[in-house]
């Protein structure tokens, strides 16, 4: 992730961390027997905060593509291919 800036691979860490505490919490749900539908809730709420973690990365990239195409594509980040990778988490 190098050619993110810092502060935005520090705040997908922290997500990331979160939403991996997150998932140790729905084992324990299931492993408990808890009901379907908490369960279901907390996969959701995982989910998006999975999802918004990708937005992050793929939105800072895509302001880097913005900013100088060239440079970008020179440094192998097609903006067609970053806006797909976007699309798909949508």
């Amino acid at each position: 992730m190098s050619d993110q800036p810092e502060h935005v691979v520090a705040a997908a860490r922290r997500r990331l961390r979160r939403i991996q505490g997150q998932l140790g919490g729905i084992l324990a749900m299931i492993e408990e027997g808890r009901e379907c539908r908490e369960v279901v809730q907390q996969i959701a709420a995982a989910g998006k905060a999975l999802d918004r973690v990708g937005v992050s990365l793929l939105v800072s990239q895509l302001q880097h593509c913005l900013e100088d195409e060239e440079a970008a594509r020179a440094e192998g980040y097609d903006p067609v291919e970053v806006e797909r990778l976007f699309l798909s988490l949508t």
